[in-house]
C-alpha cells in the first residue's frame, strides 16, 4: 500500500501528462461529431492519419529505417494490427458519431478492457475466473443498457442505434488489436511502427477516401471549423497524447498511467454536453455504473 501511495506522489507534478491525453481522446470523439455535417468519415480518419504522419516522419525516419528489416519479418502481423487498430477503429468511430451522440460513443469506449478480456477467452485460450466472469457479464450488461437507451422495449422490438453498433464494432477492432499487438516483438521501436502502421492505414483508406470524394453529396465543405478540426484530430490525439502518455509510462510505470485512461468517459461527457449541447441521461449513468463495477470484479 505504501508503495502505492509512493507511486501517486511522484505521479502528482506529472498530472499534466497523465491527464492530457484523455482529454485529447476524448476530444476527438467530440471534433468527429461536431464535423460529421462538412467532413465525411472516410475523409475525416485519412485527413487524420495523413496530418499525423507529416508531423512524425522527421522524427521517426530513422527509427524506421533501422527496424526496416523486422517489418518486412513480420510484415503480416504489422499490416494485420494496422488494419484493425489505425484504419477500422477510427474510421467505424466517425462514422458511427454520424448518428449517436458523443456521450454514447465515449461510453461505449470504456468497455474496451471487457471486450480485450472476452476475446481473450473465446480466441486465445485465455483462462477466466468466477469473479471475472461476473464482471465481464455486468459490463456487457451496461453496454446494453446505453445501445437500448435504457428502454427494453427496443430489445423486444429489436430496434437499436445503427450508430451505436458501429462504435461497439469499433470497439470491438480496437480489443482485436490489442490483442494482436502481444505478437509484435518488443524489440520494434514502438515510435517507428506506428509511423509504418499510419502508411499502411492510409493506403488501405486511399480507395475509400476517393470513392467518397467521388460522391458529389460527400465532399469536404471547407471553412474555419473544418480545418480547426483536422489539425486537431491529426495533432493533438494522434501524435501529442501518445507522446505524453509514453513519457507517463516512463516516469510512474504503466499501472498509473493506465488508471487516467478512465477519465475519457468524464472528459467526453463534459465536452459533449458543454460544448455540443447533448443531454446526459440517467441511462447513461446506469450504464456507465456498470460497465465501471464490471471492470472492477474483474480485476479480482
Amino acid at each position: 500500500m505504501s508503495s502505492l501511495f509512493c507511486k501517486i506522489k511522484q505521479a502528482l507534478p506529472l498530472l499534466p501528462f497523465l491527464m492530457l491525453p484523455p482529454l485529447f481522446w476524448a476530444g476527438n470523439f467530440a471534433v468527429g461529431r461536431a464535423v460529421r455535417a462538412d467532413i465525411p468519415p472516410y475523409t475525416l480518419s485519412f485527413g487524420r492519419w495523413m496530418i499525423a504522419l507529416i508531423v512524425l516522419l522527421p522524427f521517426i525516419l530513422n527509427t524506421m529505417q533501422r527496424d526496416w528489416p523486422q517489418y518486412r519479418q513480420y510484415w503480416g502481423r504489422i499490416i494485420t494490427v494496422s488494419i484493425f487498430g489505425v484504419a477500422a477503429f477510427n474510421t467505424l468511430v466517425y462514422k458511427g458519431l454520424h448518428s449517436t451522440t458523443t456521450t454514447n460513443a465515449i461510453l461505449l469506449n470504456s468497455c474496451i478492457p471487457v471486450l480485450i478480456m472476452l476475446i481473450g477467452v473465446l480466441f486465445y485460450r485465455q483462462k477466466i475466473k468466477l469473479m471475472q466472469a461476473l464482471g465481464l457479464a455486468i459490463s456487457l450488461s451496461g453496454v446494453l443498457v446505453i445501445v437500448l437507451q435504457g428502454q427494453w422495449s427496443n430489445f423486444i422490438a429489436l430496434s437499436f442505434n445503427t450508430g451505436d453498433i458501429i462504435v461497439f464494432s469499433a470497439m470491438i477492432c480496437w480489443a482485436i488489436y490489442t490483442l494482436l499487438m502481444k505478437d509484435i516483438p518488443t524489440s520494434i521501436d514502438r515510435k517507428g511502427l506506428m509511423g509504418v502502421q499510419i502508411m499502411i492505414a492510409l493506403i488501405s483508406l486511399f480507395p475509400l477516401f476517393l470513392w467518397e470524394q467521388l460522391q458529389s453529396t460527400q465532399g469536404i465543405i471547407w471553412n474555419h471549423s473544418t480545418l480547426l478540426g483536422l489539425a486537431y484530430v491529426g495533432i493533438f490525439p494522434s501524435v501529442i497524447a501518445y507522446i505524453l502518455y509514453s513519457m507517463a509510462i516512463q516516469k510512474v510505470g504503466p499501472v498509473i498511467s493506465g488508471l487516467s485512461i478512465h477519465l475519457m468517459p468524464v472528459f467526453g461527457v463534459l465536452l459533449s454536453v458543454s460544448l455540443l449541447g447533448e443531454s446526459f441521461y440517467l441511462y447513461h449513468l446506469c450504464g456507465i455504473g456498470l460497465i465501471a463495477l464490471g471492470l472492477v470484479l474483474s480485476q479480482k
